[in-house]
């Protein structure tokens, strides 16, 4: 709506990722050194936690992108609040979509088609990637436990450490989770533990956003309204691009050329008054 006045492609706070907008922390791009090793030599777990708004997902999404091509299936669990059987009946169906949801009967016809899956994966030279999001909901509907199990199935098919490796991706305390399975932590290749942006950051991520939706000209926002912006949001990039997205609404709306200091009280005012409406 606002993209003409100021003269962008797109709205440059949309909370989505691509190869231009995606801004790497410093954080961050330790997470993907250490998730590409993982992947890449074929380990068999990898764990990033952080707390929610901090970008988990958007570099999972980046790495998932850039697997390479004995990377495959690339399985996806966005949703894993589900029992074990139902998860790992998932998992088989997503290996193999050939053969047609009728045909999953119980948890054994699922652990046959992913080990066939696998055999094959081993014989042709490919590594399977299983992600799974939220992955701190799995100790409550006691999936850690089989998920460990299918790692030795992958690892009996496997002269190297494993056929298959596992992404596990939630908030903070899926470690503590991770801690009472030492079976499976003593698996786990790498930790990343995502931070959130310091002032130096959010500064940078706000021009790299802007100028990966077209803007060339000078600072949009001004010095006040950036320190502003990091104490409303305190570094989480989910916060800084709803409280991004808003100023720039609001600013259009008031005919303003710039972002300063009242334009991000004037929008922070109105989150807090939609979070307290909800």
């Amino acid at each position: 709506m606002y993209e003409a006045y100021w003269g962008l492609k797109n709205r440059p706070f949309d909370n989505r990722v691509d190869t231009g907008s995606y801004y790497p922390s410093e954080s961050h791009h330790a997470a993907s050194l250490k998730l590409h090793y993982a992947i890449e030599t074929r380990r068999a777990v990898a764990v990033v936690c952080g707390e929610s708004g901090l970008g988990k997902t958007m570099l999972l999404d980046s790495i998932l992108a850039q697997c390479p091509e004995f990377i495959a299936p690339m399985i996806r669990v966005v949703y894993p609040a589900m029992p074990a059987e139902q998860l790992l009946r998932y998992i088989a169906r997503q290996m193999a979509p050939q053969e047609g949801s009728d045909t999953f009967g119980g948890i054994g016809h699922s652990i046959e088609t992913i080990e066939r899956v696998l055999r094959h994966n081993v014989a042709d030279n490919q590594h399977a990637l299983i992600a799974i999001d939220e992955a701190h909901l799995l100790e409550s509907f006691g999936s850690l436990e089989p998920l460990r199990l299918l790692l030795n199935l992958a690892t009996e098919l496997s002269q190297a450490e494993t056929a298959m490796t596992l992404v596990l991706s939630g908030s903070p305390v899926l470690l503590a989770h991770l801690a009472r399975h030492s079976a499976l932590e003593d698996r786990v290749a790498v930790r990343c533990v995502l931070e959130r942006f310091s002032e130096t950051e959010t500064i940078a991520y706000i021009q790299h956003r802007l100028k990966a939706s077209g803007w060339n000209k000078q600072h949009m926002f001004d010095e006040e309204a950036i320190g502003l912006i990091q104490e409303f949001t305190l570094g989480s990039p989910r916060k800084i691009n709803r409280l991004c997205d808003l100023s720039l609404m609001v600013a259009f709306a008031q005919d303003r050329t710039r972002i300063d200091a009242t334009t991000i009280e004037n929008a922070n005012a109105e989150l807090s008054a939609q979070r307290h409406a909800a």
